[in-house]
């Protein structure tokens, strides 16, 4: 069985892993694996070249088309379109390898253990990372242990919260971003597949929502029909469950509360742990990916500190040691919001914790 890693871990395998040694990622498709290789690898300046194996017919779509050498005494292979002509190099991707045809599949062997496409070298420091996927929804191709042999292989697990704070600072409609803060089993799955779908069940991914989010941008009012395109989207129960939060939707948002937090006190002093955690949450992404106004700044402050001292007031353990964890954590500019902002605060939070 492999090990797990969420994104931060990838980024350290990436980093870590010399280019001579091959990755392979085993997880669900639509989990952001070519575009979080992509941002790595070109943020360091090398190109990322991905191949999608399961859409390729023979060999030749991959090492490219035979034809005579000069002398017309033997045969030679000309060069893909995507080899390396300018000698630097690159990170070949190789996706959907357990979907490949097993013709594919030994030129694959070639690559991963000598680096070599048809007798023609990649350029040194060249990397291969293969994805695969994993599930029974997936028609695969059984893998020779000698190939499995050639990679160092992981299971690729995000974390919801690692998507929760992509998709606030990739500008993710709020109202989904709530929804998966409160029902985290619809970010990926979540539902019961019909057996008799004919494999044609639609079921909630990552992409999906990034695509809901982009239908429903510019729609602040969701009809019924607009649950019809969300459904074909993500499926008719994750759209179902989606509307439902529309509807019964009591936690507020970041905004509302550092605008007006009295407005909504009563409410929150009412609010179960669960909830508190998600509003923590929210007041932390929304300083910590630069939403803030600064013009707004006082009013925020002092709104955030009502909020601050109701989970001191109320016997709220479980939301006041949540929100130090937040503190806590991976979240800087969070972090010297409220020590620079709410020092006092803080403090009275650290000790009331600590007393528990």
């Amino acid at each position: 069985m492999a090990v797990s890693i969420n994104i931060e871990e990838l980024h350290r395998v990436l980093s870590k892993t010399p280019a001579e040694q091959n990755i392979m990622l085993c997880g669900k498709h639509g989990i952001g694996k070519s575009e979080i290789l992509t941002r790595f690898f070109e943020e360091q300046g090398m190109k990322v070249v991905p191949l999608f194996l399961g859409q390729m017919a023979d060999p030749g779509d991959l090492i490219g088309l035979p034809e005579k050498d000069e002398k017309g005494e033997s045969t030679i292979f000309l060069q893909p379109y995507w080899f390396p002509k300018d000698g630097k190099p690159i990170v070949l991707f190789l996706d959907e390898l357990n979907r490949a045809r097993p013709e594919l599949l030994q030129t694959v062997m070639d690559l991963a253990l000598n680096r070599k496409l048809a007798g023609k070298k990649l350029p040194e420091g060249s990397r291969i990372i293969s994805a695969v996927n994993d599930g029974e929804e997936y028609q695969l191709t059984d893998l020779d242990p000698a190939l499995v042999s050639r990679f160092n292989i992981y299971n690729f697990r995000p974390s919801v919260k690692e998507w929760i704070n992509w998709a606030d600072s990739h500008g993710i409609d709020e109202r989904i971003i709530h929804f998966i803060q409160s029902k985290p089993e619809f970010l990926e799955g979540g539902v019961n597949v019909d057996i008799e779908s004919n494999g044609l069940e639609k079921t909630p991914d990552r992409r999906g929502w990034t695509k809901v989010s982009n239908l429903i941008k510019n729609e602040r009012s969701l009809d019924e029909f607009m649950r019809k395109m969300i459904a074909g989207v993500v499926g008719v129960q994750a759209a179902g469950a989606f509307f439902l939060s529309l509807s019964n939707d009591e936690v507020i948002t970041a905004k509302q509360l550092f605008e007006d937090y009295g407005k909504y006190q009563s409410r929150v002093k009412k609010y179960k742990p669960h909830e508190l955690s998600i509003v923590c949450d929210r007041v932390c992404l929304y300083v910590e990916n630069g939403h803030m106004e600064n013009d707004k700044i006082n009013e925020a402050v002092k709104h955030l500190g009502m909020f601050i001292d109701d989970l001191l007031n109320n016997d709220n353990h479980e939301g006041a040691a949540y929100f130090v964890t937040l503190i806590s954590g991976d979240h800087p500019k969070f972090v010297a919001f409220i020590t620079k902002k709410l020092m006092t605060n803080y403090m009275n939070l650290i000790k009331y914790v600590q007393s528990i």
